[in-house]
């Protein structure tokens, strides 16, 4: 087969293909994010290709298969996949360096409910380094088998001799194709790699998942370049030195987009945290300035302490900083509280934080957000017990939100008095609680009702 090898570049950022180098990529709007990758192309045909057994069938013939999922031994990998790993699909593990991802797939490795085998090919450790990893945390599962190699046809092979039930490769800036000429890492190697494994993943029935590291630079190809080619993208968010860990599910074609998994880091590896209001919420109760709202990941409710100081600025321009939520909605919310409730914050200082590291972006933290600047300003503690939750508009009114009765339940089982939310949810709940519900129509009622009298 005549074939010749050309150049292409492809956008570090998002993966776009152009034949010639541009200053500024059309499809993501990032400028100098483009690199010559080399590339290997039939001269009448194009890319080479191998040949294809694929039939045309009718779509009301194929059969599905039976017990196709299969779970991973953690409870809040799980739910974030939707049930669990599915048969012959390709999932996407990504995070910065160091933040435990090879140590969570080694584990889910040991704890995996699968009747195969698990094939475990690292091309940045050897099998020592993996073996020492292992003894730490306790892992014995015989079924657990070492490959360290980064050649992609070599792996094939040994693919179609040992055909595993699971496959893990760790991670997959180090594997590469050789008949590309660029170094393993590039954006052109990555994504041949990564289209490799699809193939093999669908073909053979072989359930993939792939690590991807992710850097602030963006020097090397990470894993949003592939988020399009695989079937699942967990991300594993947190700071290297604390101990939580959140899994987060933004892409899932088997379930769910929006769930989320919390772990704690410990000597013996990641430890899953199946009550995470614990952690969330501080010790130091009723203090001015601090407000619990209730948050929804996915089908999740967990409830997360807000803590907002104000003071008054010695400068002309007065700061605002939002930790774990949208700046510029703490922002907008500022604007709303000073003219519709004649608090005068034009010269006072706004600092927000979510205890527990954890971020939040929903609108029903609006009224915890209203709630914790307005006790911060006036020093005056919200009544304890209570949980915000309610969508503030721009008029000061309190909007309804969503699945507001889960919600409701969750403050009631965690043992909080009373829950604060939208007059229009409170028309609308259909179950009798214990909690007591205290309904809100704007920022008005919200100040009336939940504060504790001045000092």
């Amino acid at each position: 087969m005549a074939v010749k090898v050309s150049s292409m570049f492809f956008c570090n950022n998002c993966g776009y293909e152009s034949p010639k180098w541009l200053g500024k990529c059309p499809a993501c709007n990032e400028w100098n994010t483009f690199v010559e990758e080399k590339v290997t192309k039939d001269k009448k045909t194009g890319l080479v290709r191998e040949q294809s057994d694929a039939k045309i069938v009718k779509l009301k013939d194929i059969q599905i298969e039976l017990g196709q999922r299969f779970e991973t031994g953690f409870s809040e990998l799980n739910r974030v996949l939707g049930g669990g790993l599915t048969k012959g699909s390709l999932t996407l593990v990504g995070g910065d360096p160091g933040i435990g991802k090879s140590t969570l797939i080694l584990q889910m490795c040991d704890k995996i409910q699968c009747d195969g085998t698990v094939l475990y090919i690292s091309g940045e450790e050897s099998g020592s380094q993996i073996k020492m990893r292992a003894e730490r945390l306790d892992i014995n599962n015989e079924k657990i088998l070492f490959l360290g190699e980064t050649d992609i046809n070599l792996i094939a092979e040994k693919l179609k001799e040992n055909k595993p039930e699971l496959l893990i490769i760790d991670s997959i800036q180090t594997m590469y194709d050789p008949t590309m000429e660029s170094t393993a890492g590039s954006v052109g190697q990555v994504r041949a790699v990564t289209g490799r494994f699809m193939e093999i993943a669908k073909k053979q029935g072989i359930t993939t998942m792939i690590i991807g590291h992710v850097t602030k630079e963006g020097a090397i190809a990470g894993p949003r370049v592939l988020e399009h080619m695989v079937d699942t993208v967990l991300y594993l968010e947190g700071e290297r030195y604390f101990s939580y860990r959140i899994l987060r599910a933004v892409k899932n074609r088997f379930g769910s987009t929006n769930e989320i998994g919390i772990f704690e880091m410990k000597e013996s590896g990641l430890a899953e945290v199946t009550d995470p209001t614990q952690i969330m919420i501080s010790e130091n109760k009723n203090a001015a300035g601090s407000a619990v709202i209730c948050t929804l990941e996915g089908t999740r409710p967990m409830l997360v302490e807000l803590q907002a100081l104000v003071s008054t600025t010695p400068f002309g321009m007065p700061r605002r900083m939002a930790t774990g939520v949208d700046y510029n909605r703490v922002t907008l919310l500022t604007a709303v509280l000073e003219k519709k409730t004649g608090l005068n914050l034009y010269n006072q200082d706004i600092y927000l934080n979510v205890v527990g590291g954890i971020r939040l972006n929903e609108p029903a933290v609006d009224l915890g957000v209203a709630a914790s600047v307005i006790s911060g300003f006036r020093n005056r503690p919200i009544k304890p017990g209570g949980v915000m939750i309610g969508e503030v508009g721009l008029t000061g009114e309190v909007r309804g939100v969503s699945m507001i009765e889960k919600r409701i339940y969750e403050a009631e089982k965690t043992g909080f008095r009373y829950c604060v939310i939208p007059k229009s949810n409170y028309k609308n709940l259909e179950n009798k609680f214990q909690i007591e519900i205290i309904d809100v129509e704007n920022l008005h009622d919200l100040m009336e009702k939940v504060f504790c009298d001045e000092r």
